[in-house]
């Protein structure tokens, strides 16, 4: 065990933090650890938010998905009648900005019950009242995230969780991998993708190494580039040049570039976030 791994997992066991498993990767040199005993996959919440964005970019890439283009013209075969027509004007670029218009909390699986929000989730969102000016300002949703697996399906053919296994998740080694759906069988995008913390830890290695993963070529450089400039998911921390993201009752996943280091946990109500964080960075 490093040093600087060894200090991380003394810091939480030492303080009883309700962590279950940390990995780190130092310049590709992975470690990790259990500290609380639990299933090797977690439920990794918002951070799986930072997978459609891969989603969306290994469809970017292949030319089936611009910024620009108009989610109503992507999903053109399923959006219901008499829709606000401000919903004409939203693109990805607004929805994995979170400029959706949409209430915050909004169609979050994780707080209602699946069934609260009907059996189509795409007709319910594009039905209810915006709450903010769309395109404009900024609001975190889950919905969002839900309509970004909507538009990422339908281009490219298929589920993105079944793009990510092929393109991905089965290229990268991952264990095992399991994405909540809505009840017509659309992954959810913004949440319930359920993991280990060392593949997690494999998406900030992605982009830490600017698309490339176990010498395959997974996203382009332009692509890494346009999330980390714009802010996609992948955003800075305030520590040092980190990067990263977080999910509810404490998951995390950050990237130290300079560093060359990646960390990931998933954890359960765990609220000292930057503890681990602030270890690395101090770290000589």
């Amino acid at each position: 065990m490093s040093r600087l791994f060894d200090l991380i997992c003394e810091h939480l066991k030492t303080n009883g933090r309700p962590v279950y498993s940390v990995a780190l990767s130092t310049d590709g040199n992975v470690e990790s650890a259990t500290i609380t005993p639990g299933n090797r996959g977690q439920n990794i919440y918002s951070v799986a938010k930072a997978f459609t964005v891969t989603a969306a970019g290994i469809a970017f890439d292949r030319g089936l998905l611009k910024l620009e283009d108009r989610v109503t013209d992507i999903l053109a075969d399923e959006i219901p009648d008499g829709i606000d027509p401000r919903w004409h004007n939203i693109t990805p670029r607004d929805a994995m900005l979170h400029r959706m218009g949409l209430p915050s909390g909004f169609l979050d699986i994780d707080v209602a019950p699946a069934g609260a929000f009907g059996e189509d989730y795409l007709g319910y969102m594009m039905k209810y009242p915006f709450a903010a000016d769309p395109c404009v300002e900024r609001c975190y949703t889950d919905g969002a995230f839900y309509l970004m697996s909507r538009v990422v399906e339908k281009v490219c053919g298929e589920p993105i969780d079944s793009l990510l296994w092929r393109e991905f998740f089965l290229p990268a080694g991952f264990a095992e991998a399991a994405w909540s759906r809505c009840p017509q069988g659309h992954p959810m995008g913004a949440t319930g993708l359920y993991i280990s913390t060392v593949d997690m830890l494999k998406l900030g290695e992605l982009y830490r190494r600017g698309g490339v993963y176990g010498g395959k070529r997974i996203l382009s450089e332009k692509w890494v580039s346009t999330v980390l400039e714009e802010g996609f998911e992948l955003r800075k921390t305030g520590i040092g040049s980190s990067y990263g993201k977080g999910g509810m009752l404490g998951q995390r996943l950050v990237v130290f570039p300079d560093k060359k280091i990646t960390v990931a946990w998933e954890g359960y109500r765990y609220r000292e976030t930057s503890e681990i964080l602030e270890i690395i960075e101090e770290f000589k």
